[in-house]
């Protein structure tokens, strides 16, 4: 069986309610990361989001590199977001169950990786459920004891912009691709992926309902969407 988890970034956006609504036809329950300085922008969309049963985690307030910034600087930043969430879902009458966190480009932190851990241990952040995914490289990396959530694949599709040169087929390449050079391929039935998609509203402009396009293409072809589920570190 093709298992996955969905995970998709950088919301709030415009287009976030459609994704919602597409995602709620489908079935489909993702952890949505939320950029804070987007969720102030599109706060209505953010709300929505959580009104109509998405889980909403932290991905920074100002989306930055963690290892290039000073470690008290990155914990205000996430604090920032972590406020922000506090609101909206007060806002939006839903109770916050969990706080998952990522990392923008999954850099975690570099030198300061450790401290970071720790920072998430002691603040209550929870760890989302991991342990169907059986790559070798996952424990080899630490992925498997990171608080912070990681992915096995990602579709890439925010690469689609004017005068990239990254297209539709380049997407599709990826997703076809069952021994990819990096990472997990989607179709590989011995473990669970945790799939990264974006909520961009640049890349809505350029291909309209590319989440969509994608997701519909995975559910046809036999990938079941696993909830979500979350553990508080001890």
């Amino acid at each position: 069986m093709l298992k996955a988890i969905l995970t998709i970034d950088d919301i709030a956006s415009q287009n976030t309610p459609a994704l919602v609504d597409y995602l709620n036809s489908k079935g489909i329950r993702p952890v949505m990361f939320a950029v804070g300085e987007n969720v102030e922008r599109y706060y209505d969309e953010a709300v929505y989001a959580l009104k109509n049963g998405m889980v909403v985690g932290n991905h920074s307030y100002s989306h930055p590199h963690f290892s290039q910034i000073p470690f008290e600087e990155g914990v205000e930043d996430i604090l920032k977001c972590d406020r922000i969430l506090d609101k909206l879902y007060a806002d939006a009458g839903v109770t916050r169950s969990f706080r998952p966190f990522r990392f923008p480009y999954g850099d975690k932190g570099g030198e300061h990786k450790d401290e970071y851990q720790k920072f998430f241990k002691t603040h209550g952040f929870d760890k989302l459920s991991d342990r169907e995914v059986t790559y070798e490289w996952w424990p080899e990396s630490g992925l498997d004891k990171d608080i912070d959530t990681f992915w096995t694949f990602d579709f890439a599709e925010y690469n689609i912009r004017k005068g990239s040169g990254f297209t539709v087929q380049n997407v599709w390449d990826r997703i076809n691709d069952k021994a990819p050079q990096n990472g997990g391929s989607v179709f590989y039935e011995n473990s669970l992926n945790i799939l990264l998609l974006h909520a961009h509203d640049e890349t809505e402009e350029l291909v309209p309902g590319y989440y969509a396009k994608f997701l519909d293409y995975l559910l046809e072809n036999g990938v079941k969407f696993e909830k979500p589920e979350f553990f508080r570190p001890v």
